[in-house]
């Protein structure tokens, strides 16, 4: 069975370092593959998300636990990502194309190992790499709501609470950056399935 993230942070509150090296495990990937979605930079995307676990682990006696970790611990990697963006008046590092694997991807590469031919795992590549180099063209707050939802997994509630939005806002912010990729990989020759819905 599972240890939700405020058991852990309570645990953590008490001292229990095992309980930050368990958070660590548990978002270490996820943190970086969203730095790296909005930085484009493997190096600035690892030291952003030992920042923001570093801070996690500092600031662990602010966190009440009401079932808002994620929430909490996105609102810091987004402030962390801001300040860092605002710090680097040119856009050449934030617009750099380099690919990392990270551990979210080599598990879809395994899965697509599995059950797609050679020549299908190649067209999934492009097209991922594709989608990853096309939101670096979405305005910042739209793709911001896009991978927080569609690559962290968390609610529109959640994230307008992350980004200090109202539901619409990030309702209609999605809804942009939906209509925006889908535009942009039909310009490439690409049907996005289940882009626009």
């Amino acid at each position: 069975m599972t240890v939700d993230d405020d058991e852990l942070m309570i645990r953590l509150q008490g001292g229990d370092d095992s309980a930050f090296e368990e958070l660590l495990e548990r978002y270490q990937g996820p943190l970086q593959g969203f730095f790296f979605r909005n930085t484009r930079d493997a190096q600035l995307s690892e030291d952003l998300t030992q920042e923001t676990l570093l801070k996690v682990y500092n600031q662990a006696w602010d966190y009440l636990p009401s079932g808002r970790f994620r929430g909490w611990m996105y609102r810091i990697a987004r402030n962390l990502l801001i300040d860092d963006v605002r710090k680097r008046s040119h856009d050449a590092l934030v617009k750099a194309l380099k690919r990392s694997p990270n551990s979210e991807d080599d598990g879809m590469q395994r899965l697509a190992a599995e059950v797609l031919s050679p020549a299908e795992r190649a067209s999934a590549r492009e097209f991922v790499d594709l989608v990853d180099r096309l939101l670096g063209e979405i305005p910042e707050e739209q793709r911001q709501v896009f991978l927080l939802h569609h690559y962290v997994g968390l609610s529109l509630p959640e994230v307008a609470e992350i980004m200090e939005i109202p539901l619409a806002t990030s309702k209609s912010r999605l809804r942009l950056a939906r209509e925006k990729l889908t535009v942009k990989l039909r310009a490439h020759g690409v049907q996005a399935p289940g882009a626009a819905g």
